[in-house]
């Protein structure tokens, strides 16, 4: 198995923190963001390289970032994928940069596919029994518990086994507050479809739109996220989640 870590932004949201260092390495409780995302993802098992997709002004940090932690924790292989933009004008976006890891680095086996920024409470062995179990694309899901919050994700409704049956990036009128996050499962037979997703000309930002283009094509299941979920966009968060994580 493979993962892809989604870190090719430029979070201007969060200047001047990130004018000099990439989002995913600000500290968070002690530890860069991304170390967080990694050690709940490695109890899952079987995963044998993690590609950090990333831009030509952050590549450097994040290779040497991937130096030290591979140091410390000799289990895992980084492999750090510049997708060569240079700033938002140039950008792949998200599903742009998860083909483009695909296609450069002859990718072709399960996948998980999580943004760099993704804070989890709990490790998360069970997603990947549930991936396995299931065989099919999988997105997890969180209730953020506030329906303005889900206007700045996306809307989403399941039937009894917990397939995805409607999803809608930003919606407009939302009537749950479940929303996907940035935290997919795609098995080895599914990767033609990205690749085909792209192909047809479609939105190559936000990895939510691969799973609005994907779930009337083929079964796409979802998972609960336990615990406490945080998606860094401001300060303000940052600051929360600082406070969050080093109380546990």
């Amino acid at each position: 198995m493979k993962v892809i870590i989604l870190a090719a932004g430029y979070a201007t949201r969060l200047y001047p923190l990130t004018l000099t260092q990439p989002k995913p390495l600000l500290p968070v409780a002690g530890k860069p963001m991304i170390d967080h995302v990694i050690d709940n993802l490695a109890p899952i098992g079987g995963i044998d390289r993690i590609y950090v997709v990333t831009n030509a002004k952050f590549a450097g940090h994040f290779q040497t970032w991937a130096d030290d932690y591979r140091a410390k924790k000799a289990k895992l292989d980084f492999t750090v994928v510049n997708d060569g933009s240079t700033d938002d004008t140039n950008k792949l976006g998200a599903i742009g940069d998860i083909h483009y890891v695909l296609q450069t680095q002859n990718v072709d086996d399960d996948l998980i596919v999580v943004a760099g920024d993704n804070l989890f409470s709990e490790k998360l062995p069970a997603f990947g029994t549930f991936c396995r179990e299931k065989n099919a694309p999988v997105l997890a899901v969180y209730d953020v518990g506030n329906l303005e919050e889900i206007k700045k994700y996306n809307a989403i409704t399941m039937d009894s086994e917990d397939r995805i049956t409607f999803f809608e990036e930003k919606p407009k009128s939302p009537k749950s507050t479940l929303t996907g996050i940035a935290l997919y499962y795609y098995p080895k037979h599914t990767l033609p479809l990205i690749r085909q997703y792209i192909a047809e000309g479609n939105n190559p930002d936000q990895p939510g739109r691969l799973v609005q283009w994907l779930y009337p094509r083929t079964a796409v299941y979802t998972w609960r996220v336990p615990g406490l979920w945080y998606d860094i966009g401001s300060k303000e968060t940052l600051d929360e989640a600082n406070k969050i994580f080093a109380g546990k």
